[in-house]
């Protein structure tokens, strides 16, 4: 008995299609919503990497080019007002506010580096809040798919005692599909967590370090300001 048992379970097909072939309704749709995210999770990890890469090379050579000694006045004028690098709409905001502090006779309006200081925190605001952008999607996935997946596991197990008590056996052949179909939710559950707990903890470091960088240049930057106002 147990070896005609053990071979009608040999012969079933346990591969990941198969089992999600014989899966109920409700464990497929947990499946192909884990599937799903999984993907939407990955394609936000390469947006992200890419975006923050590029960033970095970005304020790496306009911090080359800030500190070459050109004036900033001649550096302003090649950027223009309407920059398109993260670092260089930083450095545009006080520029312009820099300008529009001066009167027509060439004096500074009062209060012009407390003016400045805020329109370089807005735009650091402004470009901290894009290069975070897709992360908190990143921190749901990794919290909610362990949970998911465990839901379709309980479900699954669920119908694979039903399907134990329409049959009135408990032998292998009967057993092992049901429950293999139900753990397959979860597994999938977690290898959609695991990347996005990762990353988000990896990309949520380097958008930190990055928004540091803006924040380091907007202080050097309110400094050189401050002391040509006080001349």
């Amino acid at each position: 008995m147990e070896t005609e048992t053990l071979a009608l379970a040999q012969e079933i097909d346990f591969s990941m299609w198969a089992l999600f072939a014989r899966a109920t309704l409700t464990v497929k749709l947990v499946v192909l919503l884990l599937i799903l995210s999984s993907f939407w999770s990955w394609s936000i990890i390469i947006q992200k990497s890419m975006n923050f890469a590029s960033a970095r090379r970005e304020a790496s050579k306009f911090d080359r080019a800030f500190w070459s000694g050109e004036p900033l006045e001649d550096l302003f004028e090649t950027i223009g007002s309407q920059p398109r690098g993260r670092s260089e709409k930083i450095f545009a905001a006080g520029m312009i506010e820099w300008k529009r502090s001066h009167k027509t006779d060439g004096a500074m309006i009062a209060g012009a580096h407390a003016r400045i200081d805020r329109s370089m925190d807005v735009a650091i605001a402004k470009e901290a809040e894009g290069l975070q952008k897709g992360l908190p999607i990143l921190a749901t996935i990794g919290s909610t798919a362990p949970f998911v997946g465990l839901f379709g596991t309980v479900w699954g197990i669920m119908n694979a005692f039903v399907e134990i008590a329409a049959q009135q056996n408990t032998n292998l052949a009967v057993v092992a599909p049901g429950i293999a179909e139900a753990l397959m939710a979860t597994a999938l559950g977690l290898l959609a967590a695991i990347p996005a707990v990762i990353f988000y903890n990896k990309l949520s470091s380097d958008s930190d370090r990055i928004v540091g960088g803006y924040e380091a240049f907007a202080d050097e930057f309110s400094t050189l300001l401050s002391r040509q106002l006080d001349s």
